[in-house]
């Protein structure tokens, strides 16, 4: 028996109120692990068995549709063992699906749980796969998981648009899936033919452990709802030669380099400023390896979240970047044109490195109420 309270998701609303929108037709499913019920049944499972519903392809995601590819790792086309139903790969050799791998396909549905932030992938292989189908996408809704009601960095120029940032959209941006593929369209960023199917009982100040939907990772380095909010602001050390965590007990929430031997004086630093519902704490941890200073134990430090309501993820995130960088100009490097596809911009490393920080956070506080009034007119919820 499905769970009867909380945030319904979309498949569910699909199956139960708007199965006209498949009943007769060969459907495409753009989805991954995170795509599921209430009950933990996959979508793709919920959409095969479904009576008058015929799944004709799958489309996989960075990290493949059971998530467990690494961060940037190329994935085959291969066949889903469960269903018998071909998979072809979105992060390959092909980043758009082709006319062949839409050949046998009326609609595309997309069912992924996304993380809020512009930098993660999922959205833009969305956006990608609508902009190529020419045939009509429905999106079944999913929560923002760290509020859908805060807007945060700045708006991304686009001559620094690339895989991790298409289209001019905010860094913390506050939007469902839907809602962004709406704000795409009513934009006319993308041309495409798309319906949302929205979710019920979903409130935009609420936090994904709040909706009643049982937590999957979206992705094997987003472990915990921590780990998510910050990843705005500290995802930006995936563009350095310090470590973003990956490859410890927990990414993207511990940021370090073997020459940060001063992380006291660091946190110490840090914490000063008071930044609102965080504090952070010198550690250390033996990366695996495969990751930057894979087998080293290394020192590090540890974000914590004590007012999750009050952070702030990407000032946190600016700020670490230059209370590091001030300490250690020499051994701190970038890595250029990550750092600036991540950022969406040059500006923020040229700040951190002329200390005018300051002055960023107050320029991009400024994108964030312009892009809450853009969006505005797109919310479902």
């Amino acid at each position: 028996m499905q769970p009867r309270t909380g945030v319904v998701p979309g498949i569910e609303v699909l199956l139960t109120d708007s199965i006209h929108l498949v009943r007769g037709k060969r459907v495409g499913l753009l989805t991954n692990h995170s795509g599921r019920d209430r009950a933990g049944t996959s979508t793709i499972d919920r959409l095969f068995k479904a009576a008058g519903v015929t799944l004709t392809a799958l489309y996989g995601p960075e990290h493949g549709i059971r998530g467990i590819a690494k961060a940037g790792e190329k994935i085959s086309s291969s066949v889903d063992s469960a269903t018998g139903v071909k998979v072809y790969s979105l992060y390959g050799d092909v980043h758009v699906p082709t006319a062949d791998m839409l050949r046998d396909v009326d609609v595309l549905l997309y069912d992924i749980q996304d993380v809020g932030a512009r930098v993660y992938t999922y959205q833009w292989t969305l956006a990608n796969a609508a902009a190529a189908a020419k045939k009509p996408i429905i999106v079944l809704d999913r929560p923002d998981p760290i509020r859908a009601d805060r807007y945060e960095g700045n708006i991304l120029a686009m001559k620094f648009a690339s895989g991790v940032g298409q289209h001019p959209v905010i860094l913390r941006y506050g939007l469902t899936p839907g809602e962004l593929m709406r704000y795409l369209v009513g934009a006319r960023m993308i041309d495409a033919n798309v319906t949302v199917v929205p979710m019920q009982g979903y409130r935009r100040s609420m936090w994904f452990d709040e909706t009643g939907i049982p937590r999957v990772n979206p992705s094997p380095n987003l472990r915990n709802l921590d780990a998510e909010l910050l990843y705005p602001g500290t995802v930006f050390f995936e563009g350095t030669t310090a470590t973003e965590g990956r490859g410890t007990d927990d990414p993207f929430t511990l940021i370090g380099a073997s020459w940060m031997t001063d992380a006291d004086a660091i946190a110490a630093e840090l914490n000063a400023r008071e930044l609102p519902g965080v504090r952070f704490e010198a550690t250390t941890r033996t990366i695996e390896k495969g990751y930057k200073f894979g087998g080293e134990t290394i020192p590090m430090l540890k974000v914590r979240v004590v007012d999750r309501n009050a952070v702030r993820s990407v000032e946190v995130g600016i700020r670490m970047l230059r209370a590091i960088y001030a300490r250690h100009p020499t051994d701190f490097k970038w890595r250029q044109a990550s750092i600036d596809r991540l950022a969406g911009t040059d500006r923020l490393r040229l700040a951190v490195e002329q200390n005018t920080v300051d002055a960023l956070v107050k320029e991009w506080d400024a994108d964030a109420v312009r892009f809450a009034a853009m969006v505005k007119p797109y919310l479902l919820y």
